[in-house]
Protein backbone atom coordinates (compact mmCIF):
# COMPACT_ATOMS: atom_id res chain seq x y z
CA UNK A 1 0.00 0.00 0.00
CA UNK A 2 1.21 3.31 -1.10
CA UNK A 3 1.01 5.78 2.19
CA UNK A 4 3.09 8.75 0.41
CA UNK A 5 0.31 11.87 -0.70
CA UNK A 6 -1.27 11.52 -4.41
CA UNK A 7 -0.65 14.53 -6.58
CA UNK A 8 -4.35 15.67 -5.74
CA UNK A 9 -3.16 16.10 -2.20
CA UNK A 10 -0.37 17.74 -3.02
CA UNK A 11 -1.94 20.72 -5.15
CA UNK A 12 -4.40 20.88 -2.24
CA UNK A 13 -1.95 21.60 0.37
CA UNK A 14 -0.03 24.10 -2.10
CA UNK A 15 -3.45 26.34 -2.48
CA UNK A 16 -4.26 25.99 1.03
CA UNK A 17 -0.45 27.27 1.92
CA UNK A 18 -0.97 29.91 -0.98
CA UNK A 19 -4.66 31.15 0.48
CA UNK A 20 -3.46 31.64 3.64
CA UNK A 21 0.25 32.63 2.95
CA UNK A 22 -1.23 35.52 0.93
CA UNK A 23 -4.57 36.40 3.24
CA UNK A 24 -2.86 35.69 6.71
CA UNK A 25 0.74 36.27 6.53
CA UNK A 26 2.95 37.57 9.09
CA UNK A 27 1.48 41.26 8.59
CA UNK A 28 -2.22 40.28 9.16
CA UNK A 29 -0.78 38.17 11.94
CA UNK A 30 0.89 41.15 13.76
CA UNK A 31 -2.23 43.56 12.75
CA UNK A 32 -5.09 41.07 14.73
CA UNK A 33 -2.31 41.05 17.67
CA UNK A 34 -2.67 45.11 17.95
CA UNK A 35 -6.08 45.08 17.33
CA UNK A 36 -6.70 42.42 20.46
CA UNK A 37 -3.92 44.12 22.47
CA UNK A 38 -5.24 47.71 21.57
CA UNK A 39 -9.14 47.14 21.86
CA UNK A 40 -9.30 45.16 25.14
CA UNK A 41 -12.74 44.49 26.74
CA UNK A 42 -13.03 47.84 27.12
CA UNK A 43 -13.36 48.24 23.25
CA UNK A 44 -15.18 45.82 22.71
CA UNK A 45 -18.21 46.26 20.23
CA UNK A 46 -21.79 45.62 20.86
CA UNK A 47 -24.00 42.88 19.16
CA UNK A 48 -27.55 43.42 18.36
CA UNK A 49 -27.98 40.39 21.09
CA UNK A 50 -26.58 43.13 23.78
CA UNK A 51 -23.15 40.75 24.03
CA UNK A 52 -19.67 42.36 23.39
CA UNK A 53 -18.11 40.94 20.36
CA UNK A 54 -14.68 39.40 21.08
CA UNK A 55 -13.30 41.49 23.81
CA UNK A 56 -11.55 43.32 20.77
CA UNK A 57 -10.57 39.99 19.36
CA UNK A 58 -12.94 40.50 15.89
CA UNK A 59 -12.86 37.71 13.19
CA UNK A 60 -11.56 39.15 9.53
CA UNK A 61 -15.11 38.20 8.12
CA UNK A 62 -13.54 39.07 4.68
CA UNK A 63 -11.07 36.18 4.84
CA UNK A 64 -13.58 33.78 6.43
CA UNK A 65 -15.95 33.74 3.58
CA UNK A 66 -13.19 33.61 1.64
CA UNK A 67 -12.02 30.52 2.79
CA UNK A 68 -15.52 29.52 2.51
CA UNK A 69 -15.18 30.19 -1.18
CA UNK A 70 -12.87 28.34 -1.22
CA UNK A 71 -14.04 25.20 0.20
CA UNK A 72 -12.18 25.34 2.86
CA UNK A 73 -15.49 24.71 5.67
CA UNK A 74 -16.89 22.70 2.91
CA UNK A 75 -14.14 20.31 1.76
CA UNK A 76 -15.95 16.89 3.14
CA UNK A 77 -19.32 17.76 2.05
CA UNK A 78 -20.73 15.75 -0.68
CA UNK A 79 -20.39 17.33 -4.40
CA UNK A 80 -23.93 16.96 -4.96
CA UNK A 81 -24.45 18.70 -1.67
CA UNK A 82 -21.96 21.97 -2.78
CA UNK A 83 -18.80 20.41 -1.61
CA UNK A 84 -15.75 19.16 -2.56
CA UNK A 85 -16.08 15.29 -1.64
CA UNK A 86 -13.21 14.68 -0.35
CA UNK A 87 -12.30 12.68 3.02
CA UNK A 88 -10.62 12.96 6.13
CA UNK A 89 -6.79 12.81 4.48
CA UNK A 90 -7.39 16.40 3.00
CA UNK A 91 -9.21 18.31 6.03
CA UNK A 92 -6.04 17.15 8.26
CA UNK A 93 -4.10 18.57 5.05
CA UNK A 94 -6.32 22.07 4.98
CA UNK A 95 -6.38 21.94 8.38
CA UNK A 96 -2.38 21.10 8.84
CA UNK A 97 -1.83 24.86 6.97
CA UNK A 98 -3.78 26.69 9.49
CA UNK A 99 -2.14 26.14 12.15
CA UNK A 100 1.24 26.63 10.63
CA UNK A 101 0.21 30.49 10.61
CA UNK A 102 -1.79 30.49 13.67
CA UNK A 103 -5.03 31.40 11.88
CA UNK A 104 -7.66 32.30 14.47
CA UNK A 105 -11.27 31.34 15.07
CA UNK A 106 -13.71 28.23 15.53
CA UNK A 107 -12.72 26.60 12.07
CA UNK A 108 -12.94 23.25 13.13
CA UNK A 109 -16.51 23.84 14.22
CA UNK A 110 -17.68 25.79 11.44
CA UNK A 111 -16.28 23.18 9.58
CA UNK A 112 -17.57 20.20 11.47
CA UNK A 113 -21.26 21.88 11.14
CA UNK A 114 -20.97 22.88 7.17
CA UNK A 115 -23.43 19.97 6.19
CA UNK A 116 -25.82 21.04 8.91
CA UNK A 117 -25.82 25.06 9.85
CA UNK A 118 -27.25 27.25 7.20
CA UNK A 119 -23.95 29.89 5.78
CA UNK A 120 -21.62 27.67 7.59
CA UNK A 121 -19.96 26.42 4.25
CA UNK A 122 -20.02 29.19 2.71
CA UNK A 123 -18.11 30.89 5.62
CA UNK A 124 -21.07 33.63 5.76
CA UNK A 125 -21.46 31.81 9.41
CA UNK A 126 -19.02 31.61 12.43
CA UNK A 127 -19.87 28.67 14.69
CA UNK A 128 -18.76 27.79 17.71
CA UNK A 129 -19.79 24.76 20.19
CA UNK A 130 -19.12 23.57 23.59
CA UNK A 131 -16.86 21.51 24.04
CA UNK A 132 -16.51 19.57 27.19
CA UNK A 133 -16.09 22.68 29.81
CA UNK A 134 -15.15 25.68 27.42
CA UNK A 135 -16.10 27.33 24.34
CA UNK A 136 -14.32 29.16 22.00
CA UNK A 137 -15.43 32.39 20.46
CA UNK A 138 -18.45 32.65 21.65
CA UNK A 139 -19.36 36.40 21.56
CA UNK A 140 -18.26 36.08 17.93
CA UNK A 141 -19.77 33.79 16.97
CA UNK A 142 -23.24 33.56 14.63
CA UNK A 143 -24.30 30.01 15.33
CA UNK A 144 -23.57 28.43 19.37
CA UNK A 145 -23.98 24.71 19.05
CA UNK A 146 -24.75 23.48 22.78
CA UNK A 147 -25.83 24.70 26.01
CA UNK A 148 -23.98 27.54 27.13
CA UNK A 149 -25.62 28.80 30.03
CA UNK A 150 -23.84 30.83 32.27
CA UNK A 151 -20.96 30.91 30.41
CA UNK A 152 -18.08 32.83 32.09
CA UNK A 153 -15.32 34.36 30.17
CA UNK A 154 -11.72 33.78 31.11
CA UNK A 155 -8.31 35.80 30.20
CA UNK A 156 -7.27 33.75 27.10
CA UNK A 157 -3.65 32.70 27.27
CA UNK A 158 -3.65 32.96 23.28
CA UNK A 159 -4.28 36.50 22.74
CA UNK A 160 -6.19 35.24 19.33
CA UNK A 161 -8.03 32.89 21.62
CA UNK A 162 -10.87 33.98 23.44
CA UNK A 163 -12.58 31.14 25.75
CA UNK A 164 -15.50 31.15 27.97
CA UNK A 165 -16.15 28.29 30.98
CA UNK A 166 -19.19 26.51 31.58
CA UNK A 167 -19.80 26.17 34.89
CA UNK A 168 -20.47 22.40 36.41
CA UNK A 169 -19.09 21.02 32.74
CA UNK A 170 -16.31 18.13 32.68
CA UNK A 171 -14.52 16.61 29.61
CA UNK A 172 -17.22 14.83 28.39
CA UNK A 173 -16.54 13.94 24.68
CA UNK A 174 -18.93 15.35 22.26
CA UNK A 175 -20.71 13.49 19.24
CA UNK A 176 -17.55 15.15 17.05
CA UNK A 177 -15.18 14.75 19.39
CA UNK A 178 -13.27 12.45 17.91
CA UNK A 179 -13.30 14.67 14.63
CA UNK A 180 -12.31 17.47 16.67
CA UNK A 181 -9.30 15.62 18.29
CA UNK A 182 -7.69 14.97 14.74
CA UNK A 183 -7.79 18.08 13.23
CA UNK A 184 -6.58 19.66 16.44
CA UNK A 185 -3.67 17.42 15.40
CA UNK A 186 -3.26 18.71 12.59
CA UNK A 187 -3.69 21.98 13.41
CA UNK A 188 -0.88 20.88 16.18
CA UNK A 189 1.35 19.42 13.49
CA UNK A 190 1.61 22.53 10.93
CA UNK A 191 2.57 24.73 14.31
CA UNK A 192 5.05 22.56 15.19
CA UNK A 193 6.74 21.87 11.38
CA UNK A 194 6.83 25.94 11.38
CA UNK A 195 8.52 26.38 15.03
CA UNK A 196 11.12 23.74 13.57
CA UNK A 197 11.20 25.53 10.39
CA UNK A 198 11.46 29.35 12.40
CA UNK A 199 14.11 27.31 14.83
CA UNK A 200 16.27 26.29 12.29
CA UNK A 201 16.33 29.18 9.99
CA UNK A 202 17.32 31.22 13.52
CA UNK A 203 20.27 29.26 14.12
CA UNK A 204 21.49 29.10 10.71
CA UNK A 205 21.63 32.65 10.65
CA UNK A 206 22.13 34.30 14.35
CA UNK A 207 25.74 34.51 15.33
CA UNK A 208 27.41 33.95 18.44
CA UNK A 209 31.27 34.36 19.28
CA UNK A 210 31.51 34.79 15.34
CA UNK A 211 29.87 32.09 14.45
CA UNK A 212 26.15 30.76 13.90
CA UNK A 213 24.73 29.52 17.08
CA UNK A 214 23.88 26.76 14.79
CA UNK A 215 27.29 24.94 14.98
CA UNK A 216 27.16 24.66 18.97
CA UNK A 217 26.08 21.07 19.60
CA UNK A 218 23.27 21.83 22.02
CA UNK A 219 21.73 23.77 19.58
CA UNK A 220 21.62 21.27 17.16
CA UNK A 221 20.41 18.46 19.20
CA UNK A 222 17.54 21.15 19.83
CA UNK A 223 16.39 21.46 16.39
CA UNK A 224 17.32 17.34 15.35
CA UNK A 225 14.53 16.60 18.18
CA UNK A 226 12.18 19.35 17.08
CA UNK A 227 11.96 17.75 14.04
CA UNK A 228 11.85 14.06 15.01
CA UNK A 229 8.89 14.87 16.89
CA UNK A 230 7.26 16.77 13.93
CA UNK A 231 7.76 13.60 11.22
CA UNK A 232 6.82 11.05 14.02
CA UNK A 233 3.73 12.85 14.89
CA UNK A 234 3.20 13.56 10.92
CA UNK A 235 3.29 10.02 10.46
CA UNK A 236 0.60 9.35 13.15
CA UNK A 237 -1.82 12.31 12.21
CA UNK A 238 -1.57 11.12 8.37
CA UNK A 239 -2.32 7.27 9.55
CA UNK A 240 -5.28 8.19 11.79
CA UNK A 241 -6.86 10.51 9.09
CA UNK A 242 -7.02 7.62 6.75
CA UNK A 243 -8.00 4.44 9.64
CA UNK A 244 -10.36 6.96 11.67
CA UNK A 245 -9.57 4.55 14.81
CA UNK A 246 -10.42 6.38 17.93
CA UNK A 247 -7.07 4.69 19.32
CA UNK A 248 -5.04 5.99 16.65
CA UNK A 249 -6.68 9.86 16.82
CA UNK A 250 -5.40 9.41 20.16
CA UNK A 251 -2.19 8.09 19.78
CA UNK A 252 -2.01 10.99 16.96
CA UNK A 253 -3.49 13.78 19.18
CA UNK A 254 -0.89 12.58 22.26
CA UNK A 255 1.92 12.95 19.76
CA UNK A 256 1.16 16.14 17.63
CA UNK A 257 0.19 17.99 21.28
CA UNK A 258 3.90 17.20 22.54
CA UNK A 259 5.50 18.53 18.90
CA UNK A 260 3.56 21.89 19.30
CA UNK A 261 4.11 22.67 23.01
CA UNK A 262 7.88 20.63 23.15
CA UNK A 263 8.64 22.23 19.63
CA UNK A 264 7.81 26.27 20.59
CA UNK A 265 9.61 25.95 23.91
CA UNK A 266 12.59 24.46 22.26
CA UNK A 267 11.92 26.89 19.71
CA UNK A 268 12.56 29.25 22.26
CA UNK A 269 15.42 27.94 23.79
CA UNK A 270 17.00 28.48 20.30
CA UNK A 271 16.22 32.19 20.10
CA UNK A 272 17.44 32.69 23.87
CA UNK A 273 15.91 35.55 25.38
CA UNK A 274 14.33 36.68 22.00
CA UNK A 275 11.79 34.44 21.54
CA UNK A 276 10.45 35.78 24.73
CA UNK A 277 9.99 39.32 23.27
CA UNK A 278 6.16 40.00 21.87
CA UNK A 279 8.01 41.19 18.51
CA UNK A 280 8.90 37.47 18.46
CA UNK A 281 5.81 34.96 16.89
CA UNK A 282 7.42 31.76 18.80
CA UNK A 283 5.56 32.68 21.78
CA UNK A 284 2.22 33.04 20.18
CA UNK A 285 2.67 29.00 18.68
CA UNK A 286 3.21 27.96 22.47
CA UNK A 287 0.61 29.55 23.40
CA UNK A 288 -1.88 28.60 21.15
CA UNK A 289 -0.39 25.08 21.24
CA UNK A 290 -1.23 24.78 24.92
CA UNK A 291 -4.71 26.17 24.35
CA UNK A 292 -5.13 23.45 21.81
CA UNK A 293 -4.42 20.90 24.40
CA UNK A 294 -7.32 21.22 25.99
CA UNK A 295 -9.88 20.27 23.43
CA UNK A 296 -11.74 17.46 23.88
CA UNK A 297 -10.82 16.55 26.90
CA UNK A 298 -6.74 16.49 25.87
CA UNK A 299 -4.52 14.74 27.12
CA UNK A 300 -6.13 12.75 30.15
CA UNK A 301 -8.97 11.76 27.84
CA UNK A 302 -6.76 10.65 24.91
CA UNK A 303 -4.34 8.37 27.65
CA UNK A 304 -8.12 6.67 29.03
CA UNK A 305 -8.82 6.19 25.24
CA UNK A 306 -5.41 4.45 24.47
CA UNK A 307 -5.74 2.83 27.68
CA UNK A 308 -9.09 1.18 27.02
CA UNK A 309 -7.66 -0.13 23.79
CA UNK A 310 -4.74 -1.66 25.47
CA UNK A 311 -7.09 -3.62 27.78
CA UNK A 312 -9.53 -4.50 25.71
CA UNK A 313 -6.98 -6.26 23.23
CA UNK A 314 -5.61 -8.07 25.98
CA UNK A 315 -8.67 -9.38 26.94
Amino acid sequence: MDFRLTDDQRALRRGVRALLEGRFGREALRAALDRADGEGAAGGRERADGRLRGDGRVLDRGLWRELGAAGFFALRLPEGGGGAGQGLPEAVLAFEEAGRVLLPGPLIATHLAAGAVAGAATGEAVVTSADGGLVEWLDEADVVLGDVTGAEPLAPLDPLTPVHRLPGAGAARTPDGLLVSLLSAAEQLGSAARTCEIAAQHARTREQFGRPVGAFQAVQHLCADMLVRVETARAAVYAASVTADPADVAAARLLADEAAVRGARDCLQVHGGMGFTWESDVHLHLKRAWTRTHRAGGATRSEEELAEDLVSGAV
